[in-house]
């Protein structure tokens, strides 16, 4: 379980595929307080850490996962969010993160408005994921809120120290962001579908 609060960016070192599977070596200022077996969100997708030095470590994702996400289109020397599980206990600033990316989106737009940013996204509503005004959206792990909800665009308001410290410095049209849609959401669309 995720809050979607980035801790920090970690540098993709190595890419090394291996029959289906992508192993992910990363160098970050958090791996001296990462384990083996140890949960950590990728641009919003939870890995497992597999392998660790001094100053890497490394995640393996899957087929599956390399459908649903981004993660196939990483690059060495590119930046990925990160955020490790949340404590029990502990405040939850954004919302509740499953590190569960449900599909890829795009962005369309940005825009810088006196200050702060917006970012506006499409994906696939073929696959019944809602957006709602004002309502929770993870976008590469970061939890937003949304703006300009439609069937299958929204929009998102971006502050200054959000830009700065995740991957949304990075975005311009056209980049390929994993979205997971909120949870709750999904459960009372789902009830409501099943209702009909």
């Amino acid at each position: 379980m995720f809050t979607g609060i980035i801790e920090t960016l970690g540098e993709v070192k190595e890419l090394r595929k291996e029959d289906s599977n992508l192993h992910i070596t990363v160098k970050s200022s958090i791996t001296q307080e990462l384990k083996i077996d140890q949960s950590v969100a990728h641009n919003g997708v939870c890995l497992t850490v597999v392998a660790l030095d001094a100053e890497n470590y490394t995640v393996t994702a899957i087929d599956e996962t390399l459908q649903k996400t981004n993660l196939e289109h990483l690059t060495v020397g590119e930046f990925v969010n990160l955020e490790r599980a949340m404590i029990l206990g502990s405040r939850l600033d954004g919302h509740i993160v499953q590190g569960h990316v449900d599909q890829i989106g795009t962005c369309t737009s940005v825009e810088e408005k006196d200050g702060s940013w917006v970012f506006s996204f499409q994906y696939d509503a073929g696959l019944n994921n809602p957006t709602i005004e004002k309502g929770s959206i993870t976008i590469d792990g970061t939890s937003l809120t949304v703006v300009n909800s439609g069937t299958n665009t929204f929009s998102v308001a971006i502050i200054p120290y959000t830009y700065e410290h995740t991957r949304f410095n990075t975005y311009k049209k056209g980049t390929i962001v994993n979205l997971e849609f909120d949870v709750i959401g999904k459960y009372v669309s789902k009830l409501m579908k099943n209702r009909d």
